[in-house]
């Protein structure tokens, strides 16, 4: 279908969705106005093609996307856009979700949304600029009814992680990157707001290679497992936020929710066979005003890197774990690790970490099991009747110049 400009009043005169599009009017060429914004229910096909044909006439007329509640098509109107394939986002790209909600069909074995850029084993991918991605009011993303596939590429479907996928001739018998529900690769200047994330596939959101962004106002609604048909059914490494290698300048704050594993995650771990350099190092991020806790038992924020990648000039500030009663995440704040990419990372490649105001219940409430150097942990308060409020794990070896103070153990 031939895209035609329209003029929407709907942002200048505050207009309810129904009475924006009952309003609109083809400008006359004479004098036609810029136009404000694209809705997919100018176009004609499946939810996703009108919604990437939307963002595609969007870039030739320089204005945003709106994906409005109303899913309006061949004279019917539907609550909820179903996506049987990935929503691609090009550079200069605004997408607002206005009050609507995306679920994943049981037919798609895809992201919800990913830059255009990427493509499967390429290490450089085209590098993005501007790409923003906001909610309106209630915006939800929701995996499948009945997904094809959970979990990542260690996890065998059918055994690890559901998928009706298990077993069929001719698909993946492993979780991928298709799991993944928003995943940028080598982005400059982005922002994720305002989305609530419900029974993600594996991460929720997966950043590569990304800077210069904002991650603000998510929550997150994840497990581990999922009631399908009856059936508990296990769905493995549900994070929320991932940030993985090359990621710097990144501000995340607002975060609630549950998740299946953890909530936030900084991962610098080099892909297998390749060198890393400077630029996979993940540096100057800030992490602030968290409110949740992993349903899965794992950590509310992890840092971790590996051999060869340094993470530097990372500040955690403001922390509150909700779990509730009858469960209990590993550890609120956990920083390295030894069975990951070689074990521990030498000495001086994680440095400079600012912990500040943590309040957790977590079996740990900040657990060193790697490298740690030039750093402050500060204003800490362990909620049980016994144990640490900061565990070195990895050994004092691995400390060096790292100020620890005001740490409280209190009991509920």
């Amino acid at each position: 279908m031939t895209h035609r400009p329209v003029c929407s009043r709907r942002r200048l005169f505050g207009m309810g969705a129904a009475a924006a599009l009952s309003a609109a009017v083809e400008c006359p060429a004479k004098t036609a106005a810029p136009q404000l914004f694209v809705t997919p229910n100018e176009f004609r096909g499946t939810d996703v093609e009108r919604i990437n044909r939307a963002i595609e006439a969007a870039a030739s007329a320089g204005c945003r996307v709106v994906i409005p509640r109303n899913n309006v098509t061949g004279g019917q109107r539907k609550d909820v856009w179903m996506l049987d394939s990935a929503i691609l986002l090009r550079s200069h790209t605004t997408l607002e979700l206005d009050n609507c909600r995306l679920k994943l069909s049981d037919r798609c074995r895809d992201n919800f949304m990913r830059s255009a850029n990427w493509e499967p084993g390429t290490a450089n991918a085209k590098p993005l600029q501007d790409i923003h991605i906001r909610g309106i009011g209630a915006a939800v993303l929701e995996g499948a009814g009945h997904p094809r596939a959970t979990g990542d590429s260690a996890k065998t479907l059918g055994k690890r992680t559901y998928g009706t996928d298990a077993g069929k001739a001719g698909e993946s018998q492993t979780g991928d990157w298709r799991n993944l529900g928003i995943l940028l690769m080598s982005v400059e200047g982005f922002s994720i707001e305002n989305l609530a994330m419900k029974d993600s596939h594996s991460w929720a959101i997966s950043l590569e290679h990304c800077a210069h962004g904002t991650l603000r106002d998510l929550a997150f609604d994840s497990s581990g497992f999922k009631m399908i048909d009856g059936k508990r059914e296990t769905i493995l490494n549900q994070d929320g936020i991932d940030l993985r290698l090359g990621c710097h300048d990144i501000l995340i704050e607002n975060i609630t929710g549950q998740t299946g594993d953890d909530l936030i995650a900084l991962t610098a771990i080099p892909h297998a066979g390749t060198p890393a350099g400077p630029e996979d190092d993940i540096r100057d991020v800030i992490v602030r005003n968290i409110k949740g806790y992993c349903r899965g038992g794992h950590h509310i924020v992890r840092l971790l890197n590996t051999p060869g990648v340094r993470m530097h000039d990372i500040l955690i500030d403001g922390l509150i774990d909700t779990s509730p009663v009858d469960m209990q995440c590993k550890a609120a704040v956990k920083i390295g690790d030894t069975a990951y990419g070689g074990g521990i990372a030498p000495l001086g490649e994680t440095r400079r970490i600012i912990v500040n105001n943590v309040i957790s219940r977590s079996k740990y409430t900040i657990l060193i099991g790697g490298l740690l150097c030039d750093s402050i942990i500060s204003n800490i308060v362990r909620v049980a009747p016994s144990g640490e409020a900061v565990t070195v794990a990895s050994g004092p070896q691995y400390m060096r110049d790292v100020t620890i103070s005001n740490v409280r153990v209190v009991r509920e």
